[in-house]
């Protein structure tokens, strides 16, 4: 007869191998996204290990040469759990700026890395961390979105006042992102 003590014995083995196997998957995939995300970075975009032999956790410079946050030096951590790619990385900014989708936290309000979006555009395994950092560049651009935004009052201040908001923007640039 199976006690109960011998059967959460086994279901923890069970779980233990399990997510050592999503480990071991997630790593074999991280080492060929690492190699495309190197070819394919783009130009603003450097990213650094703190230990290469590491690869679910790195961060991401994003250096934008256009747009209101030109001239700042924005630092991404982003870390890949052992249930990646079934879930998307997770990702906080670590510099301080002013932008109606990152928080002054570091939160970050990007629709890929939500694992259940309402525009479609959510995680899903066929995505690739090299679609996040362009997504995380993007921001600084063209995926700039002030009608959901996850900073209010960055978002309210753009539609009321540009010329405020650019002015906040510069000095968030000026006192945190600068190298």
């Amino acid at each position: 007869m199976i006690t109960l003590s011998q059967r959460l014995k086994r279901k923890s083995q069970t779980d233990e191998a399990s997510t050592a196997s999503r480990a071991s998957i997630r790593d074999r995939l991280l080492v060929k996204e690492a190699q495309e995300m190197a070819q394919l970075l783009p130009a603003c975009c450097s990213i650094h290990y703190a230990n290469e032999n590491d690869l679910s956790n790195f961060i991401l410079i994003v250096t934008p040469t256009e747009g209101y946050w030109q001239g700042g030096t924005f630092r991404f951590d982003i870390t890949v759990t052992d249930e990646y790619n079934m879930v998307p990385p997770v990702v906080k900014c670590l510099t301080k700026l002013w932008h109606p989708n990152i928080t002054e936290a570091g939160e970050v309000c990007l629709s890929l890395l939500r694992r259940h979006s309402v525009d479609g555009m959510g995680w899903s395994p066929i995505r690739r961390l090299n679609d996040v950092v362009w997504g995380l560049n993007a921001l600084f651009t063209d995926l700039l979105n002030f009608e959901d935004p996850l900073n209010v009052e960055a978002a309210e201040m753009f539609r009321h006042s540009k010329e405020e908001f650019k002015l906040k923007v510069m000095e968030y640039v000026a006192n945190y992102a600068k190298e």
